[in-house]
């Protein structure tokens, strides 16, 4: 290990500013066909080509996107394209290049000790420096300000900038330096920015001091804070050079697969078996909700709604089997009454949906996944009623038609689960006739989606239970004036 400055020049190392760092590195990793970020799933045609673009170009870079949206782990992740380690002379303040000081104290190293100045490594992990923008930021977090104890302690002119205690930017001299939610940072801080971006010198008190750092900027934005809390001052974004924008997942098939990778699934919960179809079921969620009229398109819909959800969907079903004392489960259609409180805390709603109140917005949301997803995984119940001849929900309408009516509760064991299910004829038929390779709990999971689905078409009644559903037929629900009455809102709303 290298350990002083002569040791150093003669290995023939050369020292590089960080965006030829995370250039050269960029180059490598493309030519062994490595995207460099790891991780990131459904940007690979969009989002990464464009910030590999600006990494080549050497630019300071703001991501823009809604929340959500994977900006700051997509900045986090560019630690990656750093070298291992690199050089700094012991007790620099700024991590100095030993090659190319910048400050006082690094160049006075060298001036006293020469070729014997003593040499530290620095690891890529620490080369990174994020700060959240809030209104209560200053220009001494960021720039720094003048330390007159310093200055009275060590005896020191108001010229001499060793006076200066630096803030947050110096000190990530050779680093990325991340500044999130950039509009909300004051317009007179932006404005401090300037210079450095620029011009490469610090300006603090009126003391005007040059000192070329070596950043590399990444900035994160989201759309709605230029209308709402600020926005990024003129002249600042036009120092910004690239300007990236990201987007939510495009298919359902790439939400899952981000959901799947982030979701904190403990090993004692591999007991509970979770089908595609419900995994399915909660992505299609979070679709309804960035077309939902209930719910701000501005302020988007983050993936950490999927995430949550698909979480307390798991627990959910888990709970159950411990409160039955069983050693596996299933997840269920009824179980997505535990994913409301995951999704009422993530949606920014409209006045119509502060009407109807987020817990009820949730629900809706539910069933419009559930009726969204019955299409693809059954024929349109719509068009089967068109039709009427060979109906394959026929018998299954007609049983709920004749007064019969089921109920779903939440802490049903598996046996009980099945035998409420199977007690609905036809239900089983219908299954087995479009899906006739599947297990025996994928079956009971898609007798009870079809219940669900039935009811979004309004073929069949499901009202709200104190701990669960009921299911009875649409039109002596309607005659008898229990369909949607005050009764099954105080059910839904006291649970909620």
């Amino acid at each position: 290990m290298i350990k002083t400055l002569g040791e150093l020049k003669k290995s023939g190392y050369k020292s590089r500013s960080i965006k030829e760092e995370l250039r050269e590195n960029l180059i490598a990793k493309l030519k062994q066909d490595d995207l460099g970020f790891e991780g990131i799933i459904g940007f690979e045609d969009t989002v990464i080509p464009d910030l590999q673009t600006a990494i080549l170009s050497r630019h300071n870079i703001l991501l823009l996107g809604l929340r959500g949206q994977a900006k700051t782990r997509i900045a986090r992740l560019m630690v990656n394209l750093l070298d291992e380690y690199v050089p700094y002379i012991a007790d620099s303040e700024l991590y100095d290049d030993p090659l190319n000081p910048i400050s006082w104290a690094g160049k006075n190293a060298i001036e006293i000790h020469g070729d014997e100045t003593p040499i530290a490594w620095w690891h890529r992990s620490e080369r990174y420096t994020e700060k959240l923008a809030t209104p209560d930021v200053t220009v001494a977090d960021l720039i720094g300000d003048v330390d007159p104890i310093k200055a009275a302690t060590q005896k020191l002119h108001y010229n001499d900038e060793r006076v200066i205690h630096f803030g947050l930017i110096p000190r990530a001299h050779r680093s990325i330096f991340v500044i999130n939610e950039l509009p909300d940072l004051q317009a007179r801080i932006q404005v401090a920015l300037f210079n450095i971006l620029q011009e490469r010198d610090i300006q603090i008190r009126g003391f005007k001091l040059r000192l070329p750092l070596d950043i590399q900027f990444v900035f994160t934005a989201n759309p709605e804070d230029y209308t709402n809390r600020g926005s990024i001052v003129t002249p600042l974004k036009d120092r910004i050079e690239s300007q990236i924008l990201t987007h939510y997942p495009k298919s359902i098939a790439i939400s899952r697969k981000i959901t799947q990778q982030e979701a904190a699934i403990v090993a004692e919960q591999k007991a509970v078996e979770a089908d595609g179809l419900v995994k399915d079921l909660v992505e299609q969620i979070a679709f309804e909700a960035r077309n939902s009229e209930y719910i701000d398109k501005k302020s988007g819909v983050s993936a950490r709604l999927t995430i949550s959800a698909y979480e307390n969907l798991i627990s959910h079903a888990e709970r159950r089997m411990l409160i039955n004392g069983e050693k596996n489960t299933a997840v269920r259609i009824s179980d997505f009454l535990g994913v409301i409180p995951a999704i009422t805390g993530k949606i920014e709603l409209v006045y119509e949906g502060e009407l109807e109140g987020p817990a009820k917005v949730a629900n809706i949301l539910i069933g419009k996944a559930v009726k969204t997803l019955l299409q693809t995984y059954f024929p349109d119940p719509e068009r089967m009623k068109k039709i009427k001849k060979d109906n394959p929900y026929a018998t299954i309408i007609n049983w709920f038609g004749a007064g019969n009516s089921l109920n779903l509760l939440d802490d049903l064991s598996n046996e009980a689960y099945k035998t409420a299910l199977e007690s609905v004829p036809g239900l089983r038929d219908v299954v087995m006739q479009f899906h006739k390779n599947v297990s025996e709990s994928q079956i009971l999971l898609y007798m009870e989606f079809v219940l669900h689905g039935l009811a979004e078409f309004s073929l069949v009644s499901k009202s709200f239970l104190e701990k669960g559903f009921e299911f009875k037929d649409m039109f002596n629900s309607l005659f008898s004036g229990d369909f949607g009455d005050e009764e099954d809102e105080d059910d839904f709303n006291g649970r909620y």
